[in-house]
């Protein structure tokens, strides 16, 4: 997402050519990128596996808060099994980053040129470096959406003889059983939940560092501690993903949708059943006839926990 300090980057860059990235630079700021966001990724993947497997639970809730949730993952599949779906989850990071960091720079690019060839200054204003940030959110996700769609499988599968051994084998067992295409399941509303996620966590985070500079009597963000960086980072990420949260579930719904290993969470009185969907529409319309609005945001405690704890020291 396009964040405050890729704004400043490329509002930076602005008034001179644009800076060119060679390989070297670019695969060690990827290969650092990568390690970092595999270690936080990891250090919370138990509130990541939590959040979805109540994302796709039904009525009969056998995760029914943070605490009794990890609990029962731990005494139930134990510590291995609170890590299901990390491997996927850590393996698109450099993908995922790679392809986001450089759709971002060429985006900055062409419009900084178009503004300097038709419009004088080729500045980035904040609403086109949020546009250039969504769009290459758009499209980094949409490059590695097949390894989220793995992930969720292996994460809401329960117990130790699952139908996937592995990242690999369910990829394979899903195109022959379901098609190519399954492996988009719940693409649409995981677009579509990033333009309010990247707008928000954008303003959000702008508003409340401009009203921490102006409380402080500040007149550049450089001069903000670490702290105060901390605080609207993880206050902007929160309502952001607050507010996008309902595409979320729509997104891990249809990714389970009609597959029998999500049977178990769906159980009811008539027994277990797997749950399926025609399309993004059915997928709310149904989980808000039968669940009620509150299920659009299953998960979500834990999921703001998972976004909180990265930015604390």
């Amino acid at each position: 997402m396009a964040t405050g300090g890729q704004g400043a980057a490329a509002s930076s860059a602005a008034a001179q050519p644009v800076h060119k990235y060679n390989f070297e630079n670019v695969s060690k700021a990827l290969l650092a990128g990568g390690l970092a966001g595999g270690i936080s990724r990891t250090a919370v993947a138990p509130l990541e596996r939590l959040k979805i497997l109540m994302q796709v639970q039904g009525n009969d809730r056998v995760y029914r808060n943070t605490w009794q949730g990890l609990l029962h993952m731990a005494r139930t599949e134990g510590i291995k099994g609170m890590m299901k779906g990390n491997g996927a989850n850590c393996l698109r990071i450099v993908p995922n980053s790679a392809v986001k960091f450089l759709t971002y720079e060429h985006f900055s690019r062409e419009i900084m040129d178009y503004r300097a060839k038709f419009d004088g200054p080729g500045e980035m204003t904040p609403l086109l470096r949020l546009a250039a940030g969504a769009g290459a959110g758009i499209i980094a996700m949409s490059a590695t959406y097949p390894l989220d769609m793995v992930r969720g499988r292996l994460t809401v599968q329960e117990g130790k003889g699952g139908q996937y051994r592995g990242i690999w084998h369910a990829a394979s067992v899903i195109m022959r059983e379901e098609g190519f295409r399954a492996l988009y399941k719940g693409w649409l509303p995981s677009v579509i939940g990033v333009v309010p996620y990247v707008g928000l966590n954008f303003a959000v985070y702008e508003t409340l560092k401009a009203t921490v500079l102006e409380y402080y009597g500040l007149k550049d963000e450089r001069e903000l501690s670490v702290w105060s960086r901390l605080a609207c980072g993880a206050a902007a990420g929160t309502t952001g993903q607050t507010v996008a949260y309902p595409f979320d579930v729509a997104r891990r719904r249809l990714q389970v949708s009609g597959w029998s290993g999500a049977a178990a969470l769906h159980a009811t009185a008539n027994g277990s059943t797997a749950v399926a969907y025609t399309g993004m529409m059915d997928c709310f319309a149904k989980t808000v006839r039968e669940e009620g609005v509150s299920a659009l945001f299953k998960g979500l405690v834990p999921n703001c926990m998972k976004v909180v704890l990265p930015y604390i020291p």
